[in-house]
């Protein structure tokens, strides 16, 4: 994670539970979204863009 990165604040669904079951987090940046798994912070980042965010969410 860049140091751009770590400043960010990430949320995770209203609908996941505090059990720990399969959640993502997202963080809204200035051009993309960045999407990671909840239980892994250190992992793998996707990052994409706002209109593909807002499309994917419009979808879901």
């Amino acid at each position: 994670m860049n140091t751009a990165e770590s400043k960010l604040t990430w949320f995770k669904s209203s609908y996941s539970d505090t059990e720990g079951g399969q959640c993502v987090e997202v963080a809204a940046g200035k051009e993309v979204v960045h999407v990671r798994d909840s239980k892994s912070e250190a992992g793998q980042i996707v990052r994409v863009s706002r209109e593909a965010w807002a499309g994917f969410v419009g979808e879901a």
